[in-house]
């Protein structure tokens, strides 16, 4: 993949690649929510076009954050899974969940409450961690992530 980047700046070159509206909203559905297919992707509720989904997902898989391969009992589905790299953005999203509750909240009430914005709120890494940990067990994976 021959990729253009604005400068050589390490924060603009991270924007380049996620700054966009729909990049981290995928890496989150799939961590937070467990999206795997294409069909589960469009079945959320932050609505992204069908067209826009299948370009967002292959250059995710283009940059090495997600890979795709095929389900064991219906070889036409795709399945969409984060690799360690993409892993790797869990305390980015969890910064910016953090960061969304402390100064979002009054301009958006209806933001998420419970156990989990009560762990976060308490102890980020401890959120983190468990982010990773539960991921890598759904998928059967050693825990050997960013956070160990």
């Amino acid at each position: 993949m021959d990729y253009k980047f604005r400068c050589d700046c390490p924060f603009t070159s991270a924007i380049d690649i996620l700054g966009d509206k729909w990049m981290l909203v995928i890496v989150k559905q799939m961590l937070v929510e467990g999206k795997e297919t294409f069909k589960d992707f469009t079945e959320s509720e932050e609505a992204i076009a069908t067209n826009v989904l299948t370009i967002k997902l292959k250059l995710l898989e283009e940059l090495g954050l997600i890979s795709k391969s095929k389900l064991p009992h219906n070889k036409k589905t795709n399945i969409y899974r984060l690799t360690a790299k993409g892993l790797e953005l869990t305390p980015i999203l969890v910064e910016l969940a953090a960061w969304s509750d402390h100064n979002l909240r009054d301009m958006h009430p209806t933001l998420q409450k419970g156990k989990g914005i009560d762990l976060l709120r308490a102890d980020k890494e401890a959120f983190t961690r468990t982010l990773v940990t539960s991921y890598q067990q759904k998928l059967g994976i050693k825990n050997d992530g960013p956070n160990e």
